[in-house]
């Protein structure tokens, strides 16, 4: 489970106006759902080994996002919700980048200069190609993509799994998950609405087959959520 790419891709389906009753997702529930809708090829599975990769949130930058994530990992804990959580961590730097704006397709377009606004250059003429450079503060999470890459593997290599289920649209665990396939039976989960990123794509007979792809819903997110109190842990508001 990439904690990341599952928790943006929850929001992608709240939509803009910050839809609650998704945040206080039950991992192993919603695992154990999606390994019996696919029963057929894979007959009496259960769900023996949830490992959640993510990172926590610095308490300095996002105090508020510190204490609820705090509490949601306490309560994963609490109650069974995952076996095994790994931590990557965040990287704090400044910077500089073009000015953009996103096309249809999200695509960065360079921004311009064009008046009211316009450019000088060297010999005092106007120059309209120009570019706007721009500092600005970076917080990047890292480790999770390989940490969930790791532990797959591990867990492949030394016949700790049966199959697995990959909950991550993240096209970096591209190779890891294709060897996985060739030694076990890989379930590929994207959490968002954009399209499954193609370099996880396959065929279900790859390697030793049963393979399946699925997309998350909004109804997934919002079927699977912990009690509320969870292992004596209360869901943080708005959650």
């Amino acid at each position: 489970m990439d904690a990341f790419n599952l928790y943006y891709g929850g929001r992608a389906h709240a939509g803009r106006s910050g839809v609650a009753g998704w945040r206080w997702l039950d991992i192993r529930a919603l695992a154990s759902t999606l390994a019996g809708e696919h029963s057929t090829l894979w007959p009496l599975a259960r769900v023996d080994l949830v490992t959640y990769c993510t990172a926590r949130i610095s308490s300095r930058d996002n105090a508020a996002g510190h204490r609820d994530q705090d509490v949601y990992l306490k309560a994963l804990v609490a109650t069974n919700s995952v076996d095994h959580i790994e931590y990557g961590y965040y990287t704090s730097k400044v910077k500089t980048r073009p000015m953009a704006v996103p096309d249809r397709k999200k695509r960065p377009v360079l921004i311009h200069p064009a008046w009211p606004v316009m450019v000088k250059n060297g010999a005092q003429v106007n120059d309209p190609d120009a570019t706007f450079m721009v500092s600005v503060a970076d917080r990047e999470e890292k480790g999770s993509d390989v940490n969930v890459a790791t532990h797959l593997l591990i867990d492949v290599f030394d016949r700790k799994i049966d199959a697995a289920i990959v909950i991550s649209n993240d096209s970096d665990l591209a190779l890891p998950i294709r060897q996985a396939r060739l030694r076990v039976p890989v379930g590929t989960v994207h959490p968002g609405t954009n399209y499954v990123a193609g370099a996880l794509s396959g065929d279900a007979s790859d390697g030793v087959g049963n393979h399946w792809w699925r997309q998350l819903t909004s109804q997934d997110y919002q079927a699977h959520q912990l009690p509320d109190p969870a292992g004596g842990y209360r869901r943080p508001s708005g959650w």
